[in-house]
């Protein structure tokens, strides 16, 4: 089977090589596209496992500029830097370039999520999605989230000397996800719903060979369970809605998709859409958010200062509450500095290295060609990283955030920026606030491990982040 493969790439290889010769290299960027098909991606992935994708990027910057080509996940690719990088990206026009994620992610999604829209498309989904995700529609949402949480220590937390971080944060968000977004309590659903999820995303950034003892393959495989269980939940929340059995079209994600109609009568949203945007969602609230937790609960073991300074905003809201009481929306308004906290982590550690878009027609940029059809790839952390707009870019400083207009246009752009902004950040933030809310009040911690971690593809800190903890105070 090895050598069957090694021919077959041979032959790819040969084809592509004599193919790219026909091809005019007039003004493309400097830089190498490699070896046909895998190009830079191992190197790529390689140095995100050891951490160290920011100084492979660096150094090809050194070399070539803030401008290059190379070869990712498969396609001819072309690498851009800085500010003025992320404004084209999220400010051109779908005339010039447009959502399209490798290979591998397009597969393993499919081709109608948020990530691969564009035009109107991308924005009727967006607006279905916003529905529920905008914050006058999560205030309703605060109280479950809060009770998913409390729920949650008790279970996990309560009465243990020590608990790794990381796995913990992924059981939170996932049951948090199964309970706003698909109406699905604990059990044997669930379980097999994460199980099948893990195994999707373990090939979301891979080399797209589709042969039987790779990761992508065994992705594709999990992708297909997945989407198997999120039509059938479809199914029943459908059936519901007909018989109005529903007893309110926002009481889950599924639901409020499903309630929308056009100005035709027709459903807003085809159950394709629905069921690729809500694996969507699972990526992006399950990994996103558990990695954000994980790493402020790092930071604070580490920054005592910071750690002071969050405790004493929690616990002056803590104190306004009798006891039992949840969480307002108006207390999570008060939390600026936590939230500081948080954008800090995002900025020095963001969940997501790097993305792609599509080049639908051929784009004049730097005084380079950028050809049609050709992916272009940056990552996000480089610029959060610069020490020309961050100084001192490696402390932690969550005070950078007091001012917004401080921090330039386009120079912080975890989230996303313009239209491509990410619709569940709202959903992220008020997750996020109530968990540290109540671990700092009712807890506190120290490391077990160093401070080190690494990218697979999302940070993952060493040993999951192993803390010893110590009750403070009932939950």
């Amino acid at each position: 089977m090895t050598t069957i493969f090694a021919i077959l790439l041979l032959f790819i290889s040969i084809f592509l090589v004599l193919k790219r010769k026909g091809r005019s290299t007039k003004n493309l960027p400097p830089g190498s596209l490699g070896i046909p098909i895998i190009g830079q991606t191992l190197a790529l992935l390689s140095a995100m496992r050891a951490n160290t994708a920011e100084k492979w990027l660096e150094q090809r910057i050194k070399k070539y500029g803030p401008i290059s080509k190379l070869s990712l996940f498969g396609k001819p690719t072309v690498f851009l830097h800085g500010q003025v990088a992320n404004k084209f990206i999220f400010t051109s026009s779908g005339s010039a370039i447009a959502n399209q994620q490798p290979k591998s992610i397009q597969m393993i999604i499919g081709d109608r999520s948020l990530l691969e829209l564009n035009g109107d498309d991308h924005r009727r989904v967006r607006n279905a999605f916003m529905l529920f995700l905008k914050p006058e529609s999560l205030k309703q949402y605060v109280g479950k989230m809060e009770e998913e949480i409390r729920m949650h220590l008790e279970m996990h937390w309560l009465g243990k000397q020590q608990v790794t971080v990381l796995p913990l944060m992924k059981i939170l968000t996932f049951n948090i996800m199964c309970s706003l977004l698909f109406g699905l309590e604990r059990g044997t659903r669930s379980k097999n719903l994460v199980e099948g999820f893990q195994q999707m995303i373990d090939g979301i950034w891979s080399v797209p060979v589709n042969l039987p003892f790779t990761r992508y393959n065994r992705s594709l495989k999990a992708s297909k369970r997945v989407e198997d269980m999120v039509k059938q939940l479809i199914h029943e929340k459908r059936v519901e809605l007909k018989e109005k059995c529903a007893s309110d079209p926002h009481q889950d994600l599924i639901t409020c998709l499903l309630s929308l109609r056009n100005e035709d009568g027709e459903d807003e949203l085809s159950e394709k859409e629905i069921m690729q945007n809500v694996m969507l969602v699972m990526i992006a609230g399950y990994d996103t958010s558990s990695i954000l937790i994980t790493f402020i609960i790092r930071f604070l073991a580490i920054e005592p200062s910071n750690y002071a300074a969050v405790l004493q905003e929690q616990e002056e809201i803590a104190r306004s509450k009798k006891s039992g009481e949840f969480l307002t929306w108006e207390d999570l308004a008060k939390m600026k500095y936590t939230w500081r906290v948080a954008m800090e982590t995002l900025r020095i550690v963001p969940p997501i290295f790097g993305s792609t878009r599509i080049a639908v027609k051929d784009i004049e940029y730097g005084g380079y060609l950028i050809p049609k059809g050709w992916q272009i790839f940056w990552a996000s952390s480089m610029t959060q990283m610069d020490n020309a707009i961050y100084p001192e870019p490696t402390k932690f400083d969550p005070n950078r955030f007091e001012n917004k207009s401080s921090v330039p246009p386009y120079c912080f752009v975890a989230f996303g920026g313009g239209t491509r902004m990410c619709p569940g950040n709202e959903f992220a933030r008020i997750e996020t606030l109530i968990t540290i809310h109540y671990l700092v009040t009712r807890f506190t911690w120290k490391l077990c491990a160093d401070n080190s971690f690494s990218r697979n593809p999302f940070p993952v800190p060493a040993q999951g982040l192993p803390v010893q903890i110590m009750q403070k105070r009932p939950l």
